[in-house]
């Protein structure tokens, strides 16, 4: 069966499933396609203003503030790119989600025996806009992916750990199977499958809200970082979701319907770890397993108290789980 999610445009529910046929699934199989993540957080959304009354507060298990990273820009393939920058030591490549940026990787600061680097992918945050001519709607994974590894390159970040969060979990799914040699592991958080997300086409007029009803889209964030417990620093990635270019609003969706990398995923012979919160209110259990799965050396770690965004909701586990990743992938740790 093919997962569901439920919306109406205005907040309420109603039965909405698509699946589509998948090309590359020779050897593997594929996680089975979902809704978007676009229409997940609507989704998230509609919940977290239906429980606000009802439901108890729920203190976050780290209450840590933001951390300061060094913010720079790079020029890649000829399109400027903001990125942030903290501690020293093994690469670690950090790539964030729908309607984020590098401010999402702040609040984990600094990891022992770590160079994190955290660029905004063009499209998204400080970085520029790609051009209409270069995908439709402007947005396409694998064309993400594609300006991730010239950034890996051009900064000579030699077999980091890539980090995906989300739709970049998608991007480093891309980049992974695509130049296999250029990545020591990979860590990621609350992963698009493999095989991509579809959203059926009668909810991109919900998705469209989001460019003008703030509201909704804190809201949103809100719910799926279930765990913070930190007003000013949602209304900061708010502010920050806004400045995505107004065509990725629906060109990510459409983005992540067409992705489908889940026949390619054993080109990747290096150890990839799935983090998979609990509370999360967009990816499942099931997708999180069959992500996996699709990888030679995938494996699973679940995290009972946090929901889609573990590096924002319970920053010290996360850096305690990356330190982990990085001392085995460091030789000389």
């Amino acid at each position: 069966m093919p997962w569901r999610t439920r919306l109406w445009d205005s907040g309420g529910l109603e039965p909405a499933a698509v699946s589509k046929p998948r090309g590359r699934t020779a050897g593997r199989p594929s996680a089975r396609p979902a809704v978007s993540l676009d229409l997940a957080i609507a989704l998230a959304a509609a919940l977290a203003l239906t429980c606000t009354a009802a439901c108890p507060a729920r203190r976050g298990p780290d209450r840590g503030k933001e951390s300061r990273m060094e913010t720079k820009t790079a020029t890649v393939k000829g399109r400027k790119i903001l990125y942030r920058e903290s501690g020293a030591g093994y690469p670690v490549l950090l790539v964030h989600g729908n309607t984020g940026s590098s401010l999402w990787w702040t609040r984990v600061g600094e990891v022992a025996g770590a160079r994190l680097t955290a660029p905004d992918l063009p499209n998204f945050g400080g970085s520029d806009r790609l051009d209409p001519a270069e995908a439709p709607g402007s947005s396409d994974i694998d064309l993400y992916a594609d300006y991730l590894i010239a950034f890996a390159e051009d900064l000579g970040l030699f077999r980091p750990v890539l980090v995906g969060h989300s739709l970049g979990g998608a991007v480093a799914i891309s980049a992974l199977v695509r130049r296999p040699e250029l990545w020591a592991s990979a860590v990621l958080v609350d992963s698009a499958p493999p095989g991509g997300l579809v959203t059926p086409e009668a909810h991109y007029a919900a998705i469209e809200r989001f460019k003008t009803d703030r509201a909704l889209l804190r809201s949103a964030l809100g719910a799926v970082c279930p765990a913070i417990d930190d007003p000013a620093f949602l209304d900061r990635l708010t502010d920050e979701a806004l400045r995505m270019n107004p065509e990725s609003f629906a060109g990510n969706a459409r983005a992540l319907a067409r992705f489908d990398r889940s026949g390619d995923c054993g080109r990747y012979p290096g150890p990839v770890l799935v983090l998979w919160g609990r509370r999360d209110a967009i990816v499942t259990e099931a997708m999180a397993r069959d992500t996996a799965a699709a990888f030679p050396r995938g494996s699973l770690r679940i995290l009972e108290n946090v929901g889609h965004s573990a590096m924002v909701e319970d920053p010290a586990a996360f850096r305690e789980i990356l330190a982990g990743v990085v001392r085995r992938a460091d030789p000389g740790y």
